[in-house]
This record gives structure tokens, C-alpha cells and sequence, in this order.
């Protein structure tokens, strides 16, 4: 956990190191600063901020398109604040045109983000594994990479392009939809809702020289795979965005239902990590003691 008076390692040259690395990069998905700091305590080395849950912890509603620009770049400076490693950062459409996506970038940037990836959605977008997608047409959204890769103002700020057009157009219309995003500058691809082994494996062949994410999407369209495959396909960045917030979802449903049998949460509490134990996660000693630092009484 980063301290109060840490400084950082800058997000984006952190990320881009860790891009260069061996293995491929596996980032959890968090939903807001506690998750995010979890995830970070686990030993993950970035951590990947979904906008299907954060849409489902701010607002309890879907992933369709109901959070504004300014609601997920809070959040993002939140889980931002509470980590220090690098945060990767879902950024929808860019909400709206390429000027749009200019100042979504400024934004992100600003929140401290080291990366985000854009989708060529019209508004209101969809989750990625939800039927009835539809995609803009691919010269608008590679203007709109091009856009977002000359916003900029740290080159090491990690630009991703993803596409739906697999459940729209098909498998060979998002090959080359990927082919120009990539071609107007973006830094990595991602190709989402890819529907098996076949096209995991053909993605990667046909990319074999571009940085690819996987969605391991919990549930969802994409086959489970196999890191030590995606390993050897040369897949660079991992994300499971759904874990920990199917994990929290069914661990809160299960004391709820506790104490609504029990009337007190007397039983549900043997099983909760202990108040110091959660002092400690969330850095209470430390904190006490940079304050003791300052107390000249």
C-alpha cells in the first residue's frame, strides 16, 4: 500500500517496463479503492479498474453506459490514491467524438492512470459480453485513437483500442478493424468477446508483433483459457474484471443472510476478519503515526 507521504513511480513508464517483461501482466479488476488496494496487498503488479463494476458500486445498475466521463475519472483518482502500482483504466467510448476523447484523455491522465483502453461503441455502449452491441464505423474510431494518441502529454501513457466488432460484423471484420486501430497509433489491441479457442489463438497470430490484452471475463463469451497458453501466444496484459466484485457480491449476500436468520450478526461474525486485522489492511498504524510525526504538542 502506497503511504500518505510515498511518492509514486510514475504509472505509465511502470507499466510499460512491466509490458517488456517475460510474462504476461494479470491485473484483477477493482471497483473502487478498497478492492483496488486488495488487489495490490495479493501481490499483483497493476491493478484494472472495470467500469461494469464501478457502474455496479456507484450506482447499482448495469454496464450500459450511465456513467458520465467525470464519474469514472473520480473513481479512477480514487483507486488511483490507494495503490501504488500501475492502474489501467476503462475509459468506454471516450464519450463521444474524437474532441471528446481528447479531453478524456487530459482526464485520465490527470487521475493518474498509467492506461486506457477506448471501444469503437456508439453511446450508450454495452458491456462487452452483453448481446445486442452495435460499433461506429472503423475510420471514425481509428480518428478517434489518433486523437487520443496525440492528446497525450506522457508518451508512456499506454493508449489501448478495443473493438466489439466480433458480435457485430464477425471475427474477420475485427481483425481489421484492429488493423487500423493499431495503424493510428494505438499501443496495445484488444479484441473483445472472442468466442473460441480458434480466434484466441488467430488474434494472436495475426498480431504477432502488437501488445495484446486478454478479457478473461468471468462468465462471459471468451472461453476460460489458460495462462500458460496465453503465455505462449503472446498475450501481454491479463485482466479479470469480474472476480472480486462476484466474490464481495456473493460474501455480502451470505452474512446478510446470516444475520437476517440469527437477528444479530453474532454467527457471522466468526467468520469476518477481526477489527485490527482490518485496521492493519487499510493502514490505520501507519497513519497514526505520520500523524504522531507531525503532533508537536
Amino acid at each position: 500500500m502506497a503511504g500518505l507521504l510515498e511518492s509514486r513511480t510514475s504509472g505509465p513508464r511502470r507499466l510499460r517496463e512491466l509490458l517488456r517483461g517475460p510474462d504476461p501482466v494479470l491485473a484483477p479488476g477493482a471497483y473502487d479503492a478498497m478492492s483496488a488496494l486488495l488487489v495490490e496487498q495479493a501481490g499483483f503488479p497493476a491493478v484494472y479498474m472495470t467500469g461494469f463494476g464501478t457502474t455496479a458500486s456507484l450506482l447499482g445498475r448495469p454496464d450500459i453506459g450511465l456513467l458520465t466521463m467525470s464519474e469514472m475519472t473520480d473513481a479512477a483518482r480514487r483507486i488511483v490514491s490507494a495503490v501504488g502500482v500501475p492502474v489501467i483504466a476503462d475509459a468506454d467510448n471516450g464519450y463521444g467524438n474524437a474532441i471528446n476523447v481528447i479531453r478524456t484523455v487530459h482526464e485520465y491522465e490527470a487521475a493518474g492512470v498509467a492506461a486506457i483502453h477506448l471501444e469503437d461503441q456508439p453511446a450508450p455502449k454495452r458491456c462487452g459480453h452483453m448481446d445486442g452491441k452495435k460499433v461506429i464505423p472503423a475510420g471514425t474510431m481509428a480518428g478517434k485513437i489518433e486523437a487520443a494518441v496525440e492528446a497525450r502529454n506522457d508518451p508512456d501513457f499506454v493508449i489501448i483500442a478495443r473493438t466489439d466488432a466480433r458480435a457485430v460484423e464477425g471475427f474477420g471484420a475485427a481483425l481489421e478493424r484492429a488493423r487500423r486501430y493499431r495503424d493510428a497509433g494505438a499501443d496495445m489491441l484488444f479484441l473483445e468477446a472472442l468466442q473460441s479457442e480458434a480466434e484466441i489463438e488467430a488474434a494472436a497470430a495475426a498480431f504477432p508483433d502488437t501488445p495484446l490484452l486478454f478479457n478473461w471475463a468471468e462468465g462471459g463469451k471468451t472461453p476460460p483459457t489458460d495462462l500458460t497458453r496465453l503465455t505462449e501466444l503472446g498475450y501481454r496484459l491479463v485482466i479479470f474484471p469480474l472476480s472480486t466484485l462476484l466474490a464481495a457480491t456473493t460474501a455480502v449476500r451470505d452474512v446478510l443472510a446470516e444475520v437476517a436468520a440469527a437477528g444479530t450478526p453474532v454467527d457471522a461474525v466468526r467468520h469476518l476478519p477481526g477489527l485490527d486485522d482490518f485496521f492493519a489492511t487499510v493502514g490505520l498504524p501507519e497513519t497514526l503515526d505520520l500523524g504522531k510525526r507531525y503532533d508537536h504538542d
